[in-house]
């Protein structure tokens, strides 16, 4: 490697370890002669005035009921919108992130006319949702303010890549870990970048911006689970850590990713993966810089990551580290992981802000390690606190970390922000509020110890900090809420996810076990059209449309799971006489199907028709044995059987006719629902015939079902073009072989991908007018939305 670059590269590193150094004396200062305690104590009995406040009976009962935990997340945004204080903790919240995130000054008039506008613009947000029963931080809410913004194609880009790299964390890792914070730096990116624009950018310009923020921010956030996560994890062996550590920093230097070269770990297939995805992000990142701001950007990324790699090379076994060894690096990696974000946005040099941002980040970090010191001490990892808990009975010059936390909140206030009211305020507000969670997760016994045992020299101090603890009110904060509600929300996802897929499986394998068609004597039919029908259920189909039908059935209605097989398989006979149908030569002209030859190809023509109006016919028999039912609601819903064998069939003739013809938009949603939808609608509103349900049911059934049908069929379309012939189980590239117009072919790739996510949008709002457990169906979106095949 060139020597010069290295040197280049260090002397930036020892120019921000100077100036950490310069920092940690004046707080090492502050914390010898106590001087921040008289400072803290004045503005603690300034501040309680607004917190603790003598509340009559009731009231004190009220409090009691509200929730502040994430599963409480709506009701919590409803009892403060309902007391009035939904305004206040909204304004500390974003006051906050303005000085954490984007490196503000409170007492700025600008930055107090934005904090308001965008409380204003929440506050409306929030209580609009609220009423309306619906989630802007799903994927459906996410893809609404997408299209407000004109960005769709960037949020589609980035829900795919979320879902790809969410596949791709390895066992010792927390994937939910992982996607939180992505989309975390993806706010903060999109933030530093709105706060870029005025308000004379154009509806254009503010699209490529947000654009290319979302892609930005992706690009810079793969950083954390993909080296920050990894190096600290034990996913890679010693040796794996150097080879991959020397890459890093080889990238860094030269401003170049060098070839992965040999690999001789047990994680080749894993490191290879994300090599690749870190080539392409750092390129784009590297892409998207301007001349002026490139340097700054190489300097930031390497301090950044040597501060990681010192930090993390530390050894919890020795006893000798200095405390400037101990917090040189926290300053260091703290701050330089907030400015990095700016020279990723290609921003103006602000001084202010990298005053700010450098002096604040060891506030956050200190906070962050105090919460997590019994897991860090656990995992063995070296940090101000646990280094304290371990060796300060051997060690009397070793900084009480918790001592120095107080001393960087006396410093920002009074040094850093002139002292200024609502800094105090809110800086106060947060640190109480660390204070009271901590205190609930760890449980009130092992809390009063901890802090005995960190304020032992500050006692008076610390009666005051409990009493606050203790007494003081509004001082929740809305980013702490999110981050909970979103902890909870990946999680119960992953887990419904687990529980979809084995339902998936169960109902699956019951069906399967169902489907075959026995030879008998009495039965007047050609064995060989018994034989391809059975050749045809054997398939790997993935019975997706009886699978709905018994959940929405036993699950949504209660009905019971053996009355109902005959209806299973009806609509599985009916399934795939329909695929036969498609297939044969006078029609699709396909050669395999669910992963083998198509009867036609299997045995000929004239048995694949036959065996396709067989199987018309067996699904109809199969409907009256539902005798369990009230006999004319299964007259009714062999009608309406019979319906949709119509609609299916004039679908079909109306994809025929189509080819070589351009349609329309229109006119394809109306062929895309009789070929495909109209299966969907059948498989949800057969079982609600059984249960007798509601109109309104009904129609909230059929909504969706017109909705989901039409984007499984864009899906259809895009795999046929995007897709793999080993995963489909069926030929690829059939559609424009055949002349047919698809959605891609009217829409291009781009406008069929919005095309299928306004439609799983539609069909996800069609879900909030449903009574039932709608759960399964929710996740069956997600499922047609992402499947590959």
């Amino acid at each position: 490697m060139n020597k010069e670059l290295i040197k280049n590269a260090d002397i930036s590193y020892r120019m921000a370890e100077h100036r950490a150094a310069q920092y940690f004396q004046s707080l090492f200062q502050q914390v010898q002669d106590k001087s921040y305690i008289d400072v803290l104590t004045k503005d603690f009995h300034s501040w309680k005035q607004n917190h603790i406040h003598h509340h009559p009976i009731l009231s004190f009962f009220s409090r009691k009921k509200k929730n502040r935990n994430s599963d409480g997340y709506s009701n919590y945004i409803r009892w403060l919108d309902y007391t009035g204080k939904l305004e206040r903790y909204l304004d500390r919240s974003i006051s906050y992130l303005y000085m954490r995130d984007l490196g503000k000054a409170l007492d700025m008039l600008e930055t107090q006319e934005r904090i308001r506008r965008t409380v204003d613009r929440l506050k409306n947000n929030l209580t609009t949702r609220r009423k309306d029963n619906s989630d802007s931080f799903s994927m459906a809410g996410l893809y609404r303010w997408a299209e407000r913004e004109g960005i769709e194609s960037a949020i589609i880009w980035v829900l795919d890549k979320l879902k790809t790299v969410s596949n791709h964390i390895p066992e010792g890792m927390d994937p939910d870990h992982a996607q939180r914070k992505l989309i975390k730096i993806i706010a903060g990116v999109i933030m530093h970048v709105v706060e870029e624009m005025d308000e004379n950018v154009s509806s254009k310009e503010r699209k490529q911006r947000l654009d290319k923020a979302i892609r930005l921010g992706l690009s810079y956030g793969l950083t954390y689970p993909f080296i920050d996560d990894l190096l600290d994890s034990n996913v890679l062996s010693d040796g794996e850590k150097k080879q991959y550590s020397t890459l890093i920093r080889t990238t860094l230097i030269t401003g170049s990713v060098p070839e992965l070269g040999d690999w001789t770990g047990k994680n080749k297939d894993l490191i290879q993966y994300i090599h690749a995805e870190l080539r392409e992000a750092y390129e784009y990142i590297k892409n998207e810089q301007r001349p002026e701001t490139l340097t700054s950007f190489f300097e930031q990324s390497y301090v950044f990551f040597n501060s990681q790699e010192i930090d993390r090379d530390r050894d919890l076994t020795r006893s000798d580290y200095t405390n400037e060894e101990l917090f040189i690096p926290v300053i260091i990696k703290s701050s330089s992981s907030r400015l990095i974000v700016r020279t990723v946005i290609s921003a103006s040099e602000d001084e202010g802000f990298d005053n700010r941002t450098f002096y604040y980040g060891i506030y956050n970090q200190l906070a962050d390690d105090f919460a997590d010191m019994f897991d860090d001490l656990k995992a063995g990892a070296v940090t101000p606190y646990t280094y304290y808990l371990k060796y300060h009975e051997q060690r009397p010059d070793l900084i009480n970390p918790f001592e120095l936390y107080w001393a960087v909140i006396a410093h920002l206030i009074h040094n850093v922000y002139h002292s200024d009211h609502r800094t105090c305020e809110v800086m106060l507000d947060r640190a109480i509020n660390g204070l009271k969670r901590f205190k609930e997760r760890i449980g009130t016994k092992k809390y009063n110890e901890i802090m005995d045992f960190f304020s032992s020299r500050n006692p008076d101090f610390n009666r005051l900090i409990q009493q606050m603890v203790v007494k003081a009110d509004d001082v929740d904060f809305f980013d702490k809420l999110l981050r909970d509600h979103m902890i909870l929300t990946l999680k119960q996802e992953r887990k419904e996810q687990e529980d979809f897929l084995d339902t998936i499986e169960y109902v699956r394998n019951q069906i399967n076990s169902s489907l075959s068609i026995l030879k008998t004597e009495d039965v007047p039919v050609n064995k060989a059209i018994i034989d391809a029908a059975n050749f045809s259920l054997e398939g790997n189909g993935k019975r997706l449309r009886p699978i709905i039908t018994w959940v929405v059935g036993v699950n949504g209605f209660g009905l019971s799971q053996s009355a109902i097989i005959p209806l299973l398989r009806s609509l599985e006979y009916m399934h795939t006489a329909s695929l036969i149908f498609d297939d044969l030569p006078s029609q699709d002209d396909s050669s395999t199907r669910r992963g083998r030859l198509t009867v036609h190809k299997k045995y000929n023509v004239a048995v694949a028709e036959l065996t396709g109006l067989y199987l018309t016919q067996r699904a109809i028999e199969e409907q009256t044995c539902l005798e369990q039912f009230d006999a004319k609601t299964v007259l009714r819903l062999i009608q309406y059987s019979s319906q949709v064998t119509e609609k299916m069939c004039q679908g079909q003739a109306m994809d025929l006719e189509s080819r070589g013809k351009l349609l329309t938009l229109e006119q394809l949603n109306r062929l895309s629902f009789y070929k495909t939808g109209i299966a969907f609608e059948a498989s949800l509103i057969m079982p609600a015939m059984l249960a007798q349900a509601s109109e309104d049911e009904m129609g909230a059934l059929r909504k969706f079902a017109y909705h989901a049908g039409i984007a499984f069929q864009i899906k259809d379309d895009l795999l046929d073009v995007e897709g793999e012939l080993k995963r489909l189980g069926k030929s690829i590239g059939k559609d424009a072989e055949n002349n047919n117009s698809t959605f891609v072919s009217i829409l291009g790739l781009a406008g069929a991908r919005k095309e299928m996510w306004n439609n799983y949008c539609l069909a996800m709002e069609a879900l909030q007018e449903m009574p039932m457990n709608i759960t399964f169906l929710k996740h069956l979106m997600t499922y047609i939305v992402n499947r590959e095949s």
